[in-house]
């Protein structure tokens, strides 16, 4: 009989693995005839009792399987980690806020009997302000635009999906300490489907996003897809150095002409230094933000250091 993994990542979450659990094997009840199945959660290090919780649940079921950290290795880290350890037959990632409603694994499940390799929930309706859905929006239609490949990313996808042994194997091989797994999952290809749904607002607990994490996030997006923040700066920095010329050549013959009468002062000195030190400035940004991935990658650190197994 075949087996599926499901994966969930928590941190904080004492409010939510009830639920979690209870909904996940609620869905599973409609297909023990046909697969086996096993609930993989690793916590990052939680400090809000969420462990203690945890082990409560796994000493009554044995299908929940955990994976404590040494210490909270944070947001990207953490789920792929849980995500290379699963070895069903099948792996299915969701959040254990409950944003990513467990009831669509049953369609994830479903897509996958078709023969699709990778299943991808993808929300085209959130209950999130306006503000931050035309935010996401907007990233990840610049990041498909801007992307290197054909990889085709798949816009308002965050991992939350089914992914065939095959994607996983494939998953393992790629030796990234920091990867950027929905772009990763693009990048392996294969014929995938598509889920839509409606996400939910977290109804218990809080949020751990905040602007590091989205911005992270979107960083590490751009850094591994793409050369073209690279490559426009070489561009602006060309352009720049042209118009500099002109107008300091312009500049210079005009006062040779006009000695007496031709005189701006500092002026447009002091806004030439601080528009082009601001040009530098940013443009160093993005260059580390390059070289931080590469220092990221050739560091060789683990993705996670485990504390405990419980139910392996």
């Amino acid at each position: 009989m075949k087996k599926i993994s499901i994966v969930s990542g928590c941190y904080n979450e004492k409010d939510n693995v009830d639920d979690l659990c209870n909904r996940i094997h609620k869905v599973m009840e409609a297909f023990v005839d046909r697969y086996e199945y096993e609930i993989i959660i690793v916590d990052n290090c939680s400090v809000d009792g969420t462990q203690d919780r945890l082990r409560e649940l796994a000493r009554d079921d044995k299908r929940l399987k955990l994976i404590f950290n040494a210490r909270n290795f944070g947001h990207i880290r953490s789920p792929y980690y849980g995500i290379v350890n699963a070895y069903g037959d099948a792996v299915i990632y969701l959040a254990s806020d409950l944003q990513d409603p467990p009831e669509l694994i049953s369609e994830f499940i479903q897509k996958w009997e078709l023969g699709f390799k990778i299943v991808l929930a993808q929300k085209n309706q959130s209950e999130e302000s306006l503000f931050m859905s035309a935010i996401r929006k907007s990233f990840y239609s610049v990041l498909r635009f801007i992307s290197d490949d054909e990889t085709e990313l798949v816009q308002n996808y965050t991992g939350f999906g089914l992914y065939d042994k095959k994607v996983i194997d494939i998953a393992r091989m790629i030796d990234d300490p920091y990867p950027y797994f929905r772009g990763l999952i693009s990048e392996i290809g294969f014929e995938r489907a598509i889920v839509k749904f409606k996400q939910p607002l977290r109804k218990k607990g809080k949020t751990k996003n905040n602007f590091y994490t989205l911005y992270d996030n979107a960083m590490i997006g751009i850094v591994k897809h793409s050369k073209v923040p690279l490559r426009l700066m070489t561009f602006v920095g060309f352009v720049l150095a042209t118009v500099s010329m002109a107008v300091a050549v312009g500049y210079f013959a005009y006062k040779l002409l006009f000695w007496d009468r031709f005189n701006l002062g500092i002026a447009p000195v002091v806004i030439g230094l601080f528009f082009f030190a601001s040009v530098q400035l940013f443009s160093l940004g993005i260059i580390g933000e390059y070289v931080g991935a590469i220092y990221t990658r050739v560091n060789k650190k683990p993705l996670v250091v485990e504390k405990e197994r419980i139910n392996f």
